[in-house]
Protein backbone atom coordinates (compact mmCIF):
# COMPACT_ATOMS: atom_id res chain seq x y z
CA UNK A 1 0.00 0.00 0.00
CA UNK A 2 1.74 2.92 -0.92
CA UNK A 3 0.82 6.53 0.36
CA UNK A 4 1.27 10.09 -1.91
CA UNK A 5 4.08 11.64 -0.29
CA UNK A 6 2.80 15.18 -0.50
CA UNK A 7 -0.41 13.72 1.20
CA UNK A 8 -1.78 16.88 3.61
CA UNK A 9 -2.26 14.85 6.81
CA UNK A 10 -1.72 15.75 10.71
CA UNK A 11 1.50 15.01 12.59
CA UNK A 12 1.47 14.85 16.00
CA UNK A 13 3.63 17.39 17.47
CA UNK A 14 3.74 19.46 13.79
CA UNK A 15 0.35 20.09 12.64
CA UNK A 16 -1.06 20.17 9.42
CA UNK A 17 2.10 18.82 6.80
CA UNK A 18 3.46 16.24 4.20
CA UNK A 19 3.30 12.93 5.33
CA UNK A 20 6.62 12.17 4.14
CA UNK A 21 7.82 15.14 6.16
CA UNK A 22 6.53 12.64 9.52
CA UNK A 23 10.02 10.58 8.79
CA UNK A 24 12.29 13.77 8.90
CA UNK A 25 10.79 14.91 11.84
CA UNK A 26 10.75 11.39 13.99
CA UNK A 27 12.18 8.45 11.58
CA UNK A 28 9.88 5.43 11.51
CA UNK A 29 8.61 5.52 14.35
CA UNK A 30 7.01 8.85 14.47
CA UNK A 31 5.84 8.16 10.46
CA UNK A 32 4.19 4.81 11.46
CA UNK A 33 2.55 7.20 14.57
CA UNK A 34 1.14 9.28 11.77
CA UNK A 35 -0.06 6.81 9.12
CA UNK A 36 -2.13 4.90 12.00
CA UNK A 37 -3.27 7.99 14.03
CA UNK A 38 -4.21 9.10 10.07
CA UNK A 39 -5.59 6.05 8.46
CA UNK A 40 -7.03 4.54 11.27
CA UNK A 41 -4.35 1.12 11.48
CA UNK A 42 -2.39 -0.51 14.20
CA UNK A 43 1.00 -0.99 11.92
CA UNK A 44 3.44 -1.88 14.85
CA UNK A 45 6.81 -2.96 12.98
CA UNK A 46 8.52 -1.66 10.23
CA UNK A 47 11.52 -1.89 7.80
CA UNK A 48 13.10 1.06 5.82
CA UNK A 49 15.79 0.88 3.50
CA UNK A 50 17.30 4.78 1.97
CA UNK A 51 18.76 5.61 -1.33
CA UNK A 52 22.33 4.71 -0.18
CA UNK A 53 20.83 1.53 1.14
CA UNK A 54 18.73 0.30 -1.60
CA UNK A 55 21.37 -0.29 -4.42
CA UNK A 56 23.41 -2.11 -2.33
CA UNK A 57 20.61 -4.33 -1.24
CA UNK A 58 19.83 -4.66 -5.39
CA UNK A 59 23.14 -5.41 -6.11
CA UNK A 60 23.72 -8.34 -3.58
CA UNK A 61 20.39 -10.27 -4.86
CA UNK A 62 22.49 -9.59 -8.67
CA UNK A 63 19.94 -7.47 -10.19
CA UNK A 64 16.42 -7.18 -10.63
CA UNK A 65 14.49 -6.84 -14.50
CA UNK A 66 12.55 -3.98 -15.26
CA UNK A 67 10.28 -3.37 -18.45
CA UNK A 68 11.44 0.30 -19.45
CA UNK A 69 9.69 2.52 -21.58
CA UNK A 70 10.66 5.12 -24.42
CA UNK A 71 9.70 7.85 -22.19
CA UNK A 72 11.56 6.84 -19.54
CA UNK A 73 14.91 6.48 -20.66
CA UNK A 74 16.12 9.65 -20.84
CA UNK A 75 15.23 10.02 -17.56
CA UNK A 76 16.83 7.49 -16.35
CA UNK A 77 19.66 8.13 -17.66
CA UNK A 78 19.98 11.45 -16.26
CA UNK A 79 19.25 10.44 -13.40
CA UNK A 80 22.21 7.01 -13.34
CA UNK A 81 24.64 10.39 -14.38
CA UNK A 82 23.96 12.15 -11.43
CA UNK A 83 23.86 9.23 -8.64
CA UNK A 84 27.34 8.35 -10.58
CA UNK A 85 28.50 11.50 -9.50
CA UNK A 86 27.40 11.11 -6.47
CA UNK A 87 28.32 8.21 -5.14
CA UNK A 88 31.80 7.41 -7.35
CA UNK A 89 29.70 4.65 -8.85
CA UNK A 90 29.90 4.05 -13.05
CA UNK A 91 26.49 2.16 -13.78
CA UNK A 92 26.37 2.24 -17.48
CA UNK A 93 23.29 4.12 -19.37
CA UNK A 94 20.07 2.17 -20.84
CA UNK A 95 19.85 2.88 -24.78
CA UNK A 96 16.83 0.64 -25.62
CA UNK A 97 13.17 0.34 -24.39
CA UNK A 98 11.89 -3.26 -23.44
CA UNK A 99 13.12 -5.93 -20.66
CA UNK A 100 16.34 -4.62 -18.87
CA UNK A 101 18.65 -6.25 -16.12
CA UNK A 102 19.33 -3.42 -13.95
CA UNK A 103 21.75 -2.99 -11.10
CA UNK A 104 21.07 -1.27 -7.56
CA UNK A 105 22.46 2.10 -9.21
CA UNK A 106 20.12 1.81 -12.38
CA UNK A 107 17.04 0.48 -10.45
CA UNK A 108 17.44 3.41 -8.23
CA UNK A 109 17.68 5.77 -10.90
CA UNK A 110 14.32 4.29 -12.51
CA UNK A 111 12.60 4.53 -9.04
CA UNK A 112 13.12 8.27 -8.85
CA UNK A 113 11.85 8.77 -12.08
CA UNK A 114 8.63 11.25 -11.93
CA UNK A 115 8.77 13.86 -14.77
CA UNK A 116 6.72 11.16 -17.31
CA UNK A 117 3.07 11.25 -17.80
CA UNK A 118 1.83 11.02 -14.10
CA UNK A 119 4.13 12.57 -12.57
CA UNK A 120 4.72 11.63 -9.26
CA UNK A 121 1.91 9.27 -8.95
CA UNK A 122 3.64 7.13 -11.99
CA UNK A 123 6.54 7.01 -9.40
CA UNK A 124 5.11 5.24 -7.01
CA UNK A 125 4.10 2.65 -9.64
CA UNK A 126 7.83 3.16 -9.91
CA UNK A 127 8.44 2.21 -6.80
CA UNK A 128 6.32 -0.93 -6.08
CA UNK A 129 7.61 -2.35 -9.45
CA UNK A 130 11.09 -2.30 -8.25
CA UNK A 131 9.82 -4.09 -4.95
CA UNK A 132 7.73 -6.54 -6.76
CA UNK A 133 11.00 -7.44 -8.78
CA UNK A 134 12.90 -7.38 -5.40
CA UNK A 135 10.33 -10.00 -4.54
CA UNK A 136 10.54 -12.31 -7.35
CA UNK A 137 14.01 -12.40 -6.89
CA UNK A 138 14.05 -13.29 -3.49
CA UNK A 139 11.49 -16.14 -4.33
CA UNK A 140 13.35 -17.73 -6.71
CA UNK A 141 15.91 -18.22 -4.17
CA UNK A 142 15.80 -21.57 -2.18
CA UNK A 143 14.42 -21.23 1.24
CA UNK A 144 17.34 -22.73 2.68
CA UNK A 145 19.37 -19.69 1.16
CA UNK A 146 17.61 -17.12 2.96
CA UNK A 147 19.41 -17.69 6.87
CA UNK A 148 22.15 -16.35 4.83
CA UNK A 149 20.81 -13.83 2.43
CA UNK A 150 18.73 -12.28 5.70
CA UNK A 151 22.91 -11.77 6.72
CA UNK A 152 24.21 -10.01 4.10
CA UNK A 153 20.87 -8.06 3.99
CA UNK A 154 20.08 -7.03 7.14
CA UNK A 155 23.43 -4.23 7.53
CA UNK A 156 21.47 -2.41 5.30
CA UNK A 157 17.93 -2.46 6.62
CA UNK A 158 16.67 -0.80 9.69
CA UNK A 159 14.20 -2.76 10.72
CA UNK A 160 12.14 -3.38 14.57
CA UNK A 161 11.72 -7.42 13.61
CA UNK A 162 14.16 -10.00 14.74
CA UNK A 163 16.14 -12.21 12.46
CA UNK A 164 13.80 -14.99 13.54
CA UNK A 165 10.55 -13.10 12.85
CA UNK A 166 12.01 -12.46 9.62
CA UNK A 167 13.03 -15.67 8.72
CA UNK A 168 9.47 -17.25 9.80
CA UNK A 169 8.29 -14.79 7.92
CA UNK A 170 9.67 -15.02 4.60
CA UNK A 171 9.32 -18.84 4.65
CA UNK A 172 5.45 -18.43 5.05
CA UNK A 173 5.75 -15.69 2.25
CA UNK A 174 7.63 -18.26 0.15
CA UNK A 175 5.00 -21.21 0.88
CA UNK A 176 2.61 -18.33 -0.70
CA UNK A 177 4.20 -17.55 -3.80
CA UNK A 178 3.71 -14.05 -5.39
CA UNK A 179 0.20 -13.01 -5.17
CA UNK A 180 0.85 -9.72 -4.42
CA UNK A 181 -1.88 -7.08 -4.22
CA UNK A 182 -1.46 -3.39 -4.36
CA UNK A 183 -2.45 0.08 -4.11
CA UNK A 184 -1.99 3.67 -3.65
CA UNK A 185 -3.86 6.07 -1.45
CA UNK A 186 -5.34 8.78 -2.02
CA UNK A 187 -6.90 7.53 -4.95
CA UNK A 188 -7.51 8.92 -8.79
CA UNK A 189 -10.36 11.12 -8.44
CA UNK A 190 -10.42 11.86 -4.56
CA UNK A 191 -7.35 14.17 -4.51
CA UNK A 192 -6.33 17.46 -5.60
CA UNK A 193 -3.12 19.55 -5.65
CA UNK A 194 -3.42 22.72 -3.52
CA UNK A 195 -0.86 25.72 -2.76
CA UNK A 196 -1.37 26.64 0.63
CA UNK A 197 1.56 29.20 2.23
CA UNK A 198 3.15 28.40 -0.76
CA UNK A 199 3.52 25.03 -0.45
CA UNK A 200 2.19 22.31 -2.67
CA UNK A 201 0.29 19.37 -1.29
CA UNK A 202 -1.89 16.90 -1.90
CA UNK A 203 -5.54 17.36 -0.19
CA UNK A 204 -8.10 15.05 0.42
CA UNK A 205 -10.97 14.40 2.31
CA UNK A 206 -9.46 12.08 4.83
CA UNK A 207 -12.01 9.63 6.35
CA UNK A 208 -12.89 8.68 2.79
CA UNK A 209 -9.03 7.73 2.25
CA UNK A 210 -9.35 6.01 6.23
CA UNK A 211 -12.42 3.97 4.65
CA UNK A 212 -11.28 2.97 1.15
CA UNK A 213 -7.57 2.11 2.76
CA UNK A 214 -9.27 -0.02 5.85
CA UNK A 215 -11.63 -1.76 3.15
CA UNK A 216 -9.07 -1.91 0.88
CA UNK A 217 -6.56 -3.92 3.91
CA UNK A 218 -8.83 -5.47 5.41
CA UNK A 219 -11.47 -6.74 2.91
CA UNK A 220 -10.55 -10.37 3.25
CA UNK A 221 -9.84 -10.51 6.76
CA UNK A 222 -13.00 -12.46 9.06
Amino acid sequence: TSIMRDSYVYIDGYGQDKINHAYAYGGPELAIKTINENFGLNIKNFATVDFSSLPVIIDLLGGINIEITSDEIQYLNDYINHLNYLEGTSAPHIYSPGLQHLNGTQALAYSRIRYTAGGDYERTQRHRTVLNALFDKVLSSPVTSYPALLNDLLPYVETSLSTTDILSLATEVASIGNNLEQDRFPRDGYAEGANIGGVYYLTFDIETAKQQMRDYIFNDVK
